[in-house]
C-alpha cells in the first residue's frame, strides 16, 4: 500500500509499521540472534556445560513466542521483523543440529536432511522475492519449529532418558524424529503454496 502524500503514520492498513526498526519486538529478535553464536560456542566446547547450553538455547527458542506476541498486541508488526524472525529460527535450529551432531548426540542423516531442507526453503524464498512475494508461515510450519526446538532442548540437556522396548536414549531424539517428519511435510506444503502464488502472480502480470 502506498500512502497518500502528507500521511502522518507509517502504519499500513494491515497494521505493519514498515519504517519502524527498533521496536521492542525487533530488539528481542536481535537479542535472540545474538544468543545463537554464544549457544553454539558453549555446545561444541570440549568442556561444555549441558545446563548452560540448554539455558542459552531455551532462552533463544522461548522468546520466539514472546516477540511475536508483543508485536501483535502492540500493533508494531514490521516488515523487517517478519523477515528476520523466521531467519533466526532457522539459524537456531541449524546451530542445534550441527552442535548436537558434533558432540555425537544426533545421527548424521538427521543433520543432512534438516540442513538441506532449510537451504531448499531459503532458495524458494529467494525465488518468491523475484515476484515480490513472501511465503506466510503456516500452522504446520509453526508446529514443526515448536517440535524441533523442544526436541533439541531435551537433547542438549541430555534428559530425560528412556529405556523402553525399542526406545533407548534421550527422549528428545524421538521428538526430533517426529520434527523431521513434519519438516518434510512442511517442505512439500510450502512448495505447493509457492507454485500457486507464482502462477497467480504470472497470471496477474499477463493481464496488465
Amino acid at each position: 500500500m502506498v500512502e497518500e502524500p502528507g500521511a502522518q503514520s507509517p502504519r499500513t492498513e494491515s497494521g505493519e509499521h514498515l519504517h519502524d526498526v527498533w521496536t521492542v519486538a525487533n530488539i528481542i529478535t536481535v537479542l535472540r540472534l545474538m544468543l545463537v553464536p554464544f549457544f553454539f560456542a558453549v555446545m561444541v566446547s570440549p568442556d561444555h556445560s549441558d545446563e548452560l547450553a540448554f539455558v542459552l538455547f531455551a532462552a533463544a527458542a522461548s522468546t520466539d513466542w514472546l516477540d511475536g506476541q508483543i508485536a501483535r498486541r502492540t500493533g508494531t508488526v514490521t516488515a523487517i521483523g517478519k523477515a528476520i524472525d523466521p531467519l533466526v529460527d532457522r539459524l537456531l535450529i541449524a546451530s542445534g543440529v550441527v552442535g548436537l551432531y558434533m558432540v555425537d548426540r544426533l545421527p548424521a542423516w538427521v543433520m543432512v536432511l534438516l540442513v538441506v531442507r532449510d537451504i531448499y526453503l531459503l532458495y524458494g524464498a529467494w525465488r518468491l522475492e523475484r515476484y515480490h512475494l513472501r511465503m506466510p508461515v503456516t500452522f504446520l510450519g509453526k508446529l514443526t519449529t515448536f517440535v524441533l526446538l523442544g526436541g533439541f532442548s531435551a537433547m542438549i540437556l541430555n534428559w530425560p532418558r528412556v529405556t523402553w522396548g525399542p526406545l533407548d536414549g534421550t527422549l528428545g531424539l524421538y521428538v526430533v524424529y517426529v520434527g523431521v517428519a513434519l519438516s518434510m511435510t512442511t517442505a512439500v506444503q510450502y512448495t505447493a503454496k509457492a507454485r500457486g502464488m507464482v502462477a497467480a502472480a504470472i497470471a496477474q502480470d499477463s493481464q496488465l
